[in-house]
């Protein structure tokens, strides 16, 4: 009986939330939403203050926030500009961001996650296996090979080398070669270690991903992407190489040699120069609102709504969510990475230090953009800012961490949502 008197509780709470809310067009919602969805309001706004303060002290020049809570998006609010060159246009809500590598988690890992769903590919599977010719490590010492597995990759364990000289591979092979590209990656690319025994981040390893994924589908990862996952969740400005109504949305990134920013073409050099923006490292565009849908499908176990569920909306099942965001026993505890995500890496500050360090999952962009989900308190941040604009110069990482402690400040205990609402919280503290 209290589970149904939860469910109930949760269903007209919904219907409260609807009336009250205001982000649909982008604003902040009422502090009554916010309490509803166990968070405390007043706290939560000191987030004003710190971005505010990145903006003046120009390590960005505008940037977007959304919060997250259950299956709501609890406050959403733009600051500063969206751009300073050519001219300076005020930043909005619906602003869409280049997203640099959280590509990888949104983009290309969902969409992979979506092959081992499918039985199509496993994490074991070698990648000689798709992609023929792929060398293994060898062990420097004894002459042993270790063949580099799809787990390998998604996790950054595979010892493959960071980056490519862009310039040195274009004048060689000119631009628009990704084919050539992967070849190098294959044979030429050094192995750095015995796979699965460190950490070392590489786009590389998620250019191969979108190969293997691009082989075994016969569809480019953009097409497969945005028929699988962008508009099964219904994301209406979420792409790569954004045109029409989404690229009037952009944000500009980083001023050229002719004087003119980045504006709806990818800023990672890879993928604008080599892959023509279809790049397993980077490319995907996206706004706070569409992002948030993303991390309350994750969040609901891989549909959009818990509440309402619907099978035609589903990106993935609840074993592959819980796959993905787990970290891999089988490798060295030091890699701390899950599936395409980040949990505990030397690169995990984004979360804070109030987010769970088990359960809460994260991934940031070069040029400024960063998402924290935490399956814990069923809470996710996404930070959206431009650093590189009007030039590569910004700082953002103590804004985030910063950013995401205030966040998870605002969450409040079971105990403290009663007091406030006069309601039973059951809903927020237990799921049965």
């Amino acid at each position: 009986m209290r589970r149904y008197l939860s469910v109930i509780l949760c269903i007209l709470l919904l219907f409260t939330i609807a009336a009250n809310s205001q982000n649909k067009k982008g604003k902040q919602v009422s502090g009554l939403t916010a309490n509803v969805y166990g968070m405390d309001m007043k706290h939560l706004s000191k987030v004003d203050g710190v971005i505010e303060k990145a903006i003046a002290d120009k390590q960005i020049p505008g940037a977007v926030l959304a919060v997250v809570r259950m299956d709501k998006i609890v406050y959403e609010k733009a600051y500063g500009n969206k751009s300073v060159v050519p001219d300076t246009v005020k930043m909005t809500p619906e602003t869409v961001f280049d997203l640099a590598s959280v590509s990888k988690c949104v983009g290309t890992t969902l969409s992979f996650m979506q092959l081992i769903d499918n039985g199509q590919v496993r994490l074991t599977d070698e990648v000689s296996r798709y992609i023929p010719g792929f060398k293994p490590w060898v062990d420097p010492q004894s002459g042993d090979t270790v063949d580099i597995t799809i787990r390998d990759l998604l996790t950054h364990s595979s010892g493959l080398s960071p980056y490519i000289d862009v310039q040195s591979f274009v004048r060689k092979y000119g631009p628009s070669q990704p084919d050539s590209l992967m070849i190098v990656i294959a044979r030429d690319v050094k192995r750095n270690f015995r796979p699965g025994t460190k950490f070392l981040y590489s786009c590389l390893n998620f250019i191969t991903l979108q190969h293997i994924l691009e082989n075994v589908t016969g569809m480019k990862l953009c097409d497969y992407a945005q028929k699988n996952v962008f508009d099964r969740l219904g994301l209406r400005h979420t792409c790569y190489n954004p045109s029409g109504e989404t690229l009037s949305l952009c944000a500009p990134t980083e001023v050229q040699a002719d004087g003119k920013p980045l504006l709806g073409k990818v800023h990672d050099p890879i993928a604008r120069i080599i892959n023509n923006g279809n790049s397993g490292n980077a490319g995907v565009f996206s706004n706070a609102e569409d992002l948030s849908a993303i991390a309350i499908a994750l969040m609901n176990g891989g549909v959009a709504s818990a509440v309402i569920p619907d099978n035609s909306k589903r990106i993935l099942s609840e074993a592959a969510v819980k796959t993905m965001i787990t970290v891999p026993l089988e490798n060295d505890p030091s890699v701390g990475r899950a599936l395409g995500w980040d949990v505990s890496s030397v690169q995990s500050g984004v979360k804070g230090d109030l987010f769970s360090r088990a359960q809460a999952v994260c991934h940031t962009g070069y040029t400024g953009p960063s998402i924290v989900i935490d399956f814990e308190t069923h809470t996710a941040v996404i930070l959206l800012c431009h650093r590189v604009h009007p030039h590569d110069e910004g700082s953002v990482g103590r804004l985030r961490a910063t950013v995401a402690n205030i966040v998870a400040g605002s969450i409040l205990s079971p105990s403290r949502f009663t007091e406030i609402n006069g309601v039973n919280s059951n809903y927020l503290s237990d799921k049965d």
